[in-house]
């Protein structure tokens, strides 16, 4: 195996990864394509503008889902493809799927049939849901896009974030991929202070994942890893920075270098359910430590 980390994690990745992880990792470290990056991820596209086909590896089977629909635009956000017709694709999927509110639910009850997490059940009419709502409404407002499904999704967005008073680490995660976009950036601050404060009283965050006894009680999924500073500030111009001292920060970031494992590879952040799920996550783990230690220039 190879010295260098990166290197480390490239041979993982031709090894074990799906082919859009593949292209992804090629995309961001070795100067690939964007255009294979897009193919790859067409693939899991489905007639009603929506994604399917495990492109969430919880999620099995080919029906559109929400929880999809947020990974496929991080991945158009990535390489810069998060406008135009494709947003108005994605637009017309995820207005179709909308509750009454407006919002988007966790699950749309199209899973129903095919094999999932065994943590997640839909059901027959679900309410709307800030964990897939939040991170499709700030990556569109990220990439300026406009369309008359964001207007009412926005204002669900603000309501449920400025009147949490108990949350969850998965939760308070899409609030931040909501607020670090949002159009209102003074009220984003604000709103984003007040989910800090909710965050540390309440134990959200592993401040040192390096000693076991000091981890977060909590972690947003069943047997999942618990939640690190990073995965709230995913680079340093987060407004969720400001939770956390120099210290603190240095702390997870310290400790997400040496997770790496002597094949290249992340460890999931979730827990293996069936062999292809277990699979699947560890390629995406991979990326999302790699990207988060160059963001904050641990990575040569």
């Amino acid at each position: 195996m190879p010295a260098n980390p990166l290197d480390r994690a490239e041979h993982f990745v031709w090894l074990t990864a799906r082919v859009l992880e593949q292209h992804r990792f090629a995309y961001h470290f070795r100067n690939g394509p964007a255009d294979a990056v897009e193919t790859a991820l067409s693939a899991y596209r489905n007639a009603d503008e929506g994604y399917g086909h495990a492109l969430d590896p919880d999620l099995r089977g080919t029906a559109s889902q929400p929880r999809h629909v947020v990974h496929a635009l991080r991945v158009l956000d990535e390489i810069g493809r998060c406008g135009g017709r494709r947003a108005e694709q994605i637009c017309r999927y995820v207005t179709a799927a909308s509750t009454p509110e407006g919002a988007l639910p966790a699950l749309h009850p199209s899973l129903r049939g095919f094999p999932a997490a065994p943590w997640l059940t839909p059901v027959e009419s679900p309410p709307g849901d800030l964990l897939a709502t939040g991170p499709v409404v700030g990556t569109l407002h990220r990439n300026q896009v406009w369309h008359a499904w964001l207007f009412r999704a926005t204002d669900f967005c603000w309501a449920t974030v400025e009147t949490l008073d108990k949350t969850h680490p998965g939760e308070a995660v899409a609030a931040m991929a909501f607020l670090d976009h949002a159009p209102d950036h003074a009220r984003a601050h604000d709103a984003a202070a007040r989910l800090g404060r909710i965050v540390r009283e309440q134990r959200l965050v592993a401040l040192d994942p390096g000693r076991p006894t000091e981890r977060a009680s909590r972690t947003g999924s069943p047997g999942g890893s618990p939640r690190c500073a990073y995965d709230y500030a995913r680079t340093p111009q987060s407004l969720a920075r400001e939770w956390f001292t120099d210290a603190e920060m240095d702390r997870a970031l310290d400790h997400l270098a040496a997770c790496q494992h002597e094949d290249g590879g992340w460890p999931a952040r979730r827990p293996g359910w069936t062999p292809a799920s277990s699979l699947e996550w560890r390629p995406l783990a991979t990326l999302d430590a790699l990207l988060t230690l160059r963001a904050y220039g641990r990575l040569a």
